[in-house]
């Protein structure tokens, strides 16, 4: 690892910590597995509000096992393709309830053959339950990554390769939920040519030592120039 990735995760480190959370709510396992799916094009906002009420009305694998298909969609209307969501969830537990017994599987082969888990939903589980390295491309780290240099690619599963080539494998998880942070904070998208260059983004040099828990302090270990 140089030492410009190595001052952009000490960076991140300091500005967002090390012991960082999911920003999916959950109290099981499954939760998450819910939570992760119901996720897709949409925000973990939205999904936390919607699932503090569907946790409650569906409270295991086998409620959602056994859920109507009409009513469940009602129930996830407000995170967007709910349709697809509804089956894809109900076909998961199913699956999960008759054979694996309620218990989510941890290897990404079995739980990418569920309905509606690919591996971004499947390293999520991995990473954030059963603490295995993982990486979690999605839009932020998909945009960040590549603004940073860390990555060419533009399917997410090539580039969870090249980060894992980059990365320190005690990073993995912890990379995702910061750059997360750092997306929706800072490093925005569609790109503003006022606040963010792109160019300082890509091509950034490390620029002294110290680094202080700001914006400046990010900038100055090269995750771009950003003036707010």
């Amino acid at each position: 690892m140089n030492k410009r990735t190595q001052a952009i995760l000490d960076a991140l480190d300091e500005r967002y910590g090390i012991d960082v959370a999911c920003h999916l709510h959950y109290k099981e396992p499954w939760q998450l597995l819910i939570a992760t799916i119901l996720s897709a094009q949409c925000t973990d906002a939205r999904v936390n509000i919607v699932t503090k009420d569907l946790f409650v009305k569906y409270p295991g694998i086998e409620a959602f096992a056994k859920a109507d298909i009409t009513e469940l969609e009602d129930d996830i209307r407000s995170i967007g393709f709910y349709h697809s969501k509804a089956k894809n969830i109900i076909a998961c537990c199913q699956r999960l309830h008759t054979e694996y017994h309620d218990e989510i599987p941890s290897s990404i082969e079995d739980l990418t053959s569920l309905a509606g888990v690919g591996r971004k939903t499947a390293n999520v589980i991995r990473g954030n339950i059963f603490h295995e390295p993982s990486i979690v491309v999605d839009t932020h780290v998909k945009r960040i990554s590549r603004r940073l240099g860390f990555a060419k690619e533009e399917e997410p599963e090539k580039i969870e390769y090249e980060l894992m080539k980059v990365l320190p494998k005690d990073h993995w998880i912890r990379y995702n939920i910061q750059i997360i942070s750092f997306g929706r904070e800072i490093c925005k998208a569609p790109l503003n040519v006022k606040n963010v260059s792109c160019k300082a983004i890509a091509g950034a040099q490390i620029k002294g030592r110290a680094r202080r828990s700001n914006v400046t302090g990010l900038c100055s270990a090269g995750l771009g120039d950003y003036r707010a």
